[in-house]
């Protein structure tokens, strides 16, 4: 009797790649000064298989102390429908950026958010300075780790 065949949960890169591009929300993972990570929702855009963020703030700071970082991004409630890429990154912040590259992160920002925006005229005054993109940086993720993937759809449960 020969052994049942094992579905690979695997994606590919270019699949992996694929679902990370198209995801909402990711998980960008940084490090306090003390070295204890922090984990925190964000949204991004990926060009050329780099991920760009635009922020203020601590994650800013972290990342110009410690460019060590992860990003996660996943999908799914039920085990039969988990799906999730993690990286391994290197972040760095932008001090210019080409306008062509800042072009190219706001056009895909803006297919991936306008709709969940909320209008900057409704937004009170000191919510559209805190917000205005002029007042943050871009952190670029270049992946200099491994990618771990899964897919449990694959497995044929659901």
């Amino acid at each position: 009797m020969s052994e049942p065949t094992r579905r690979s949960i695997r994606l590919s890169e270019e699949e992996a790649w694929a679902f990370v591009a198209d995801a909402h929300t990711g998980i960008l993972t940084t490090l306090r000064r003390d070295g204890s990570p922090i984990a925190l929702p964000i949204w991004f855009a990926v060009v050329d298989r780099r991920i760009y963020v635009t922020t203020r703030g601590k994650k800013v700071a972290r990342v110009r102390h410690d460019p060590r970082c992860s990003f996660l991004v996943e999908a799914g409630e039920r085990w039969a429908e988990l799906e999730a890429v993690h990286m391994a990154c290197t972040g760095r912040v932008l001090d210019t950026v080409a306008p062509d590259l800042l072009e190219a992160i706001r056009a895909e920002t803006r297919r991936k958010y306008d709709a969940y925006r909320t209008p900057t005229r409704a937004m009170p005054e000191a919510t559209r300075a805190a917000y205005d993109p002029a007042a943050g940086a871009i952190i670029e993720i270049t992946v200099t780790g491994k990618i771990l993937t899964w897919d449990n759809r694959r497995l044929g449960l659901s």
